[in-house]
């Protein structure tokens, strides 16, 4: 595969002619970013509470075409916010997949319930419907209304789907199973900001869905995340609690309940409003090197382009490939490292972490294949202007 893997070092080679070593995903800066910044730093309101933060919500709610949004610190956050308002509970389980970024895992643990880890489809990366379904007739029952693991016996709350590196997945299907079985379904859509499911955006399925805007994402806000959700009494129960569930009082410090202080600060707010100024400019551009990538792998033998499911619209957030050979793989990710090329692997999956090997999980087959064949290739977007 030598010759093939010079192949593809060219071409990421000539995609970023300019750079010396090539990151898998930089942020990009091109508009008003250091003005809103200097402004608030000038306006003195750098933390929590400014016009950015607002403006920001606004921005992201309109885009997404829901009617509440609420920033945060980080998608962690916002991810474990949903759950607790959503009343997952210590002990119940929720049910996602391990091929994920392990910060999904993570905030399902923080609320002291158990992941639990279902096979992914091999078209979309994303939670498979059909394991779901699958999962739920035949491994749990219904008792008093409530649907319980046969096995652990544990309550089963919500479903967290993921939207692989921006690929939507089956969500209309997950969805009705969802409201089939009375569950809450909560997006996480950190990674597909700009991606649609038949001209519905991602994170809008389900009762609740996250974003985040971490410094590798489509845009940043340095670190950042947010809810959003059309249920407008949930997204004041967010905002609430991630603003230490403080009573509003012209001089007096009241706490009604125990909050979070995960709020975005105005100053990483002011780097988001001005990325959402030129959203669609990144997104073209973006779908334009993984259009590129997807035509030079047609001709490459032993390597797939993960290109996005049907009826759907992905960011193409990170462009990924598949080689049938898992050394190759190996092999061709020490091959970038030599070529200063920042590819990576798919991240380690879920059940092969230490923490979660004992959790529930079914055959993971997908997932397995995916990990052991999959790479995340370059895919900062190129401005010609």
């Amino acid at each position: 595969m030598s010759n093939v893997f010079s192949e593809i070092i060219s071409f990421i080679k000539n995609i970023y002619k300019d750079k010396d070593i090539i990151p898998l995903h930089e942020p990009t800066f091109k508009g008003n970013e250091e003005k809103y910044v200097l402004d608030t730093i000038k306006s003195t309101f750098v933390s929590s509470v400014g016009e950015y933060v607002n403006l920001l919500e606004k921005k992201i709610s309109a885009f997404t075409g829901m009617k509440g949004a609420v920033a945060t610190v980080n998608g962690t956050q916002a991810l474990y916010l949903a759950l607790k308002i959503s009343d997952v509970q210590p002990n119940d389980e929720v049910i996602t997949q391990p091929l994920t970024f392990v910060a999904t895992a993570n905030a399902i643990s923080y609320t002291g319930a158990f992941p639990i880890f279902l096979d992914v489809d091999k078209n979309t990366l994303g939670l498979s419907a059909t394991e779901l379904l699958n999962f739920i007739e035949n491994d749990c029952e219904k008792t008093g209304g409530v649907l319980l693991n046969k096995k652990t016996k544990r309550k089963i709350k919500a479903v967290v789907p993921m939207h692989t590196f921006g690929h939507p997945c089956e969500i209309e299907k997950i969805a009705a199973i969802c409201e089939k079985y009375d569950l809450s379904l909560i997006e996480d859509a950190a990674e597909s900001l700009g991606s649609y499911y038949n001209s519905k955006h991602t994170g809008s399925f389900g009762k609740i869905g996250i974003l985040s805007f971490n410094g590798n994402k489509t845009i940043t806000t340095g670190g950042g995340g947010m809810l959003v959700t059309n249920d407008l009494n949930l997204a004041a129960k967010a905002k609430h609690l991630s603003t230490t569930a403080k009573v509003a009082h012209p001089y007096e410090f009241i706490h009604d309940e125990t909050g979070y202080n995960f709020r975005m600060p105005n100053i990483n707010a002011a780097l988001g409003v001005a990325q959402m100024e030129y959203i669609d400019e990144i997104l073209e551009n973006k779908r334009k090197i993984a259009m590129q990538y997807k035509e030079f792998f047609k001709n490459i033998k032993g390597v797939q382009f993960v290109d996005e499911p049907e009826n759907t619209k992905s960011n193409f957030w990170l462009n990924t490939i598949l080689f049938n050979d898992p050394d190759d793989k190996i092999n061709f990710l020490k091959t970038c490292i030599e070529n200063k090329i920042m590819a990576r692997s798919i991240w380690r999956p879920m059940h092969l972490l230490d923490m979660y090997k004992e959790n529930y999980k079914n055959s993971l087959i997908n997932t397995e294949f995916l990990y052991n064949s999959g790479v995340n290739l370059p895919s900062t977007p190129v401005f010609t202007s």
